[in-house]
C-alpha cells in the first residue's frame, strides 16, 4: 500500500511543479509582450493575423516558441 510519507513526497513535488509552471507562464507572457512592444512598435500582430497575414501569424508563433525555449534553458537548472 501506498504510504503517508510517499504521498506527502508526491505532493510536494507536485505543488513545486505546479508553481514552477506558473512562474514560467508569467514570465513567458511579460517577454512577449516586451518583445512585441519595444521592439515592433509599428506592428500590430493581432490585427495582422486577423487580416489574414499569414507571415505575421508565423513569426509571431516562433516568437512564443523561441521565448519557450529560452524560459526552459534559463529555469530548468
Amino acid at each position: 500500500m501506498i504510504d503517508a510519507a510517499f504521498i506527502r513526497a508526491t505532493s510536494i513535488t507536485l505543488l513545486i511543479n505546479l508553481v514552477y509552471a506558473l512562474v514560467a507562464l508569467v514570465v513567458g507572457v511579460l517577454a512577449v509582450r516586451w518583445v512585441d512592444e519595444t521592439l515592433y512598435k509599428n506592428i500590430d500582430f493581432v490585427e495582422e493575423i486577423k487580416k489574414g497575414n499569414l507571415a505575421a501569424a508565423i513569426f509571431a508563433s516562433v516568437l512564443v516558441l523561441f521565448i519557450g525555449i529560452v524560459l526552459h534553458a534559463a529555469l530548468g537548472r
